[in-house]
């Protein structure tokens, strides 16, 4: 008998305890049902925004993404102190979690920051050709932790946006057009005027190369060299046409050269013999 009377004891002041506490958690579930709508319609009218405006994909996704783990993680707190549980307390917690979780991830923040800071300032974009960490390749992709370039060779190269953000970047395809800079050695025998002729005009005879007021094609003497007079012969071009010229120019640059009798000479060295006499005993 005692023993019924100790449950009868234990129901009545557990029930009564779940009576008083009914509000509490209907409140909660309210709150929470609210606010997973509100949260709901407020991404709707973030994506719907972004719509509107010509952003980044890359950059929409991370804020939408963003301003939706935010909101959930201030419904959380929301909820659980309608349930009764301290917000202090609950702050420090998540604080120290936090503050544990960034201590074990340094290397993906550094890179999640990266990704921030590339999305947001621009240095390059989806389809822009650069050049970083000693890789060359056209950018296929970026997202918040890595940055995916497709190299010449369609091998794909994957770095870690900490580092990219935080080194030299080349952007070839920023401006739209680029000057390249070829080198031609001919002898110092040979008629550097008739060299130069020659070139100017192939250059000149490309419908790709630019004849823009300030940036005409021209060669000039670059460097006497240890066995060629070194002739930099440039010119502008757009990017969709450079590498075509680049390799066109070299090779007929290097036929019409040969073909006027001007020579193209190897790296030489002059070796001068001495013979010792020696006087016989």
């Amino acid at each position: 008998m005692e023993k019924f009377q100790d449950w009868d004891i234990y129901i009545e002041e557990y029930g009564q305890k779940l009576i008083d506490f009914l509000p509490s958690l209907i409140g909660a579930i309210v709150l929470l049902i609210i606010g997973l709508w509100l949260t709901k319609m407020i991404n709707k009218f973030v994506r719907k925004f972004f719509d509107r405006k010509d952003y980044d994909p890359t950059l929409e996704n991370f804020i939408a993404s963003l301003i939706d783990w935010g909101l959930k993680i201030v419904l959380f707190v929301l909820v659980i102190t309608q349930l009764g549980v301290e917000s202090a307390s609950l702050v420090a917690i998540i604080g120290a979690a936090g503050l544990a979780i960034g201590l074990a991830l340094q290397g993906s923040l550094a890179n999640f920051a990266g990704g921030v800071l590339i999305l947001l300032l621009k240095p390059f974009k989806v389809g822009d050709f650069i050049s970083a960490q000693g890789v060359d390749g056209t950018v296929k992709d970026i997202s918040i932790f890595n940055t995916h370039l497709n190299t010449f060779g369609n091998q794909l190269a994957i770095i870690p946006n900490g580092k990219l953000s935080n080194d030299n970047i080349i952007n070839y395809s920023a401006e739209g057009i680029r000057r390249e800079s070829l080198t031609f050695g001919i002898g110092y025998d040979d008629n550097i005027k008739q060299a130069k002729e020659i070139l100017l005009e192939l250059v000149n005879e490309q419908s790709t190369v630019l004849q823009l007021e300030d940036k005409q094609p021209m060669i000039v003497v670059a460097e006497l060299g240890d066995s060629a007079v070194n002739l930099s012969l440039r010119y502008w071009a757009k990017n969709e046409d450079f590498w075509t010229l680049r390799w066109t120019i070299l090779e007929e640059g290097k036929a019409r050269l040969e073909a006027a009798g001007i020579s193209i000479p190897y790296p030489q060295r002059d070796v001068h013999l001495y013979k010792e006499e020696t006087e016989e005993k």
